[in-house]
């Protein structure tokens, strides 16, 4: 049986005899008992199992190492130890063995060991906690969208839309690149797979709003690409992303989605994660429970970019980058609007020059109706925007940045056959791990990451 269910339903089981598979995570043996610390995965908590020389093979038993898979046998019993309950073996049979130098053994091991590990380290406390965490925000991720109607829609990782700009994209081809096609002096894509360049997806939100068009609330959740040579704690080149996009929803209404649903992830993982929030608050970040439980009871502030810059400006801090009407605000400037606020915000109407085209452009014509959400300790969280639904608009927009739009023709499109105002957000599911475990770097809330210089495994 799992050990999940036997710890649920512990009391079920006292003098009753189970049988268990898993791994030892540590092995005391003495002269003529000993302890096995073991796991099956299944649960955070792990399992003494106390052997005797009454069994027929108490020898070779007490040569297994750390690693090793074994099936166990006996009764669980009260403990007189620190845990309250424990198994009494009555047979333990190998199922796969271990060597001595089997790289994690039961010490703490720095985490830059152990990317070098990247297949072993989910047998660590730390990333099963992590990778457990990561499993249950995914659940109340779908959890959250499907009871409020959303459809989950599986957009294309192969698109030919040019929508994070063809410089962030991966391009993919079957073309032999030691005798490439050449037409005019040009590589000639007709004769490529698709007849025409392509690329692994760096979002899946315009084939997502062709979605909402039809299903009124969508959202996708899956893999992303960006080139991006950055090297960063919070980037990677392949990442998880959630896009929800909904008909007529304006820019407030899209607030009260974003903080609806970030407040019902958080929730929904302190209640199933509670030992595993738990280890993450005593070794990963102090004050990671009271971070998360201030998040659940405060009203998100909500604030446009113009007044975050004024408040900025007035701010008796000495910024490394001078804050501006026209741009970015960067790290330092997020950390000081939230600790000003004391809780998350929610940044609004940016300057159109530095946000994508197709962004609903105000009535200032200077602006955009975007959002930012900035949450204490994690900086920006989510991105998202009331989507430009004027078809001329559209069109000038994305003429004057550039945009090819033979590219995004059908995208376009949606403004003339029955588009209506509609709003969507993004959010990076590694940075919601990130916020949700207190884990620092990026690279240590993906199974097996993709950075640059580093595409291991």
């Amino acid at each position: 049986m799992d050990l999940k269910d036997l710890f649920k339903n512990i009391l079920d089981y006292v003098s009753r005899e189970v049988t268990v598979r898993g791994w030892i995570r540590n092995h005391r043996d003495q002269k003529t008992f000993g302890f096995i610390d073991f796991s099956d995965g299944t649960s955070f908590q792990h399992l003494q199992i106390v052997y005797d020389e009454t069994l027929t093979n108490f020898a070779d038993v007490q040569k297994l190492l750390v690693g090793c898979a074994i099936e166990v046998t006996g009764e669980i019993v009260k403990s007189t130890g620190k845990q309250a309950y424990e198994m009494h073996a009555k047979k333990i049979t190998l199922l796969g063995s271990c060597p001595e130098d089997y790289p994690i053994q039961p010490k703490r091991h720095t985490r830059e060991y152990l990317r070098e590990m990247a297949y072993l380290r989910p047998r660590t406390n730390m990333f099963q906690a992590v990778f457990k965490i990561r499993s249950v925000a995914a659940m109340a991720i779908h959890e959250y969208f499907q009871s409020h109607n959303y459809v989950y829609v599986h957009t294309p990782l192969i698109t030919t839309a040019d929508c994070e700009g063809s410089d962030q994209m991966f391009k993919i081809t079957t073309l032999d690149m030691n005798n490439l096609p050449k037409e005019n002096g040009q590589i000639d894509m007709k004769k490529d797979l698709f007849g025409r360049l392509a690329y692994v997806t760096g979002t899946g939100q315009l084939h997502g709003e062709a979605f909402a068009m039809a299903f009124k609330k969508i959202y996708t959740f899956g893999p992303t690409f960006r080139t991006e040579n950055s090297n960063t704690k919070t980037h990677a080149n392949e990442f998880w992303m959630i896009e929800p996009e909904i008909a007529f929803c304006d820019l407030e209404g899209l607030m009260d989605i974003e903080e609806e649903m970030l407040k019902y992830i958080v929730q929904y993982v302190l209640d199933n994660c509670p030992e595993e929030i738990d280890f993450c608050d005593q070794f990963i970040e102090n004050g990671l429970k009271d971070k998360l439980h201030k998040l659940l009871n405060s009203k998100f502030t909500r604030i446009t970019h113009h007044d975050v810059v004024d408040i900025l400006k007035k701010a008796p801090v000495k910024w490394e980058f001078t804050p501006s009407y026209e741009d970015d605000i960067a790290k330092e400037h997020e950390k000081y609007i939230t600790e000003y606020f004391n809780g998350p915000v929610f940044v609004t109407n940016w300057p159109k020059d530095i946000k994508a085209w197709y962004m609903k452009t105000n009535s200032d014509n200077k602006t955009v109706a975007a959002v930012d959400l900035e949450v204490p300790g994690a900086g920006e969280l989510m991105g998202g925007s009331q989507r430009e639904d004027d078809y001329d608009v559209l069109i000038k927009r994305a003429h004057d940045m550039g945009v090819d739009t033979d590219t995004v023709d059908w995208y376009c499109n949606l403004r003339r056959f029955g588009g209506c105002y509609h709003s969507g957000f993004g959010m990076g599911f590694e940075r919601l791990i990130i916020y949700l475990t207190g884990v620092e770097n990026i690279r240590d809330v993906i199974p097996f990451p993709r950075t640059p210089g580093s595409c291991e495994y």
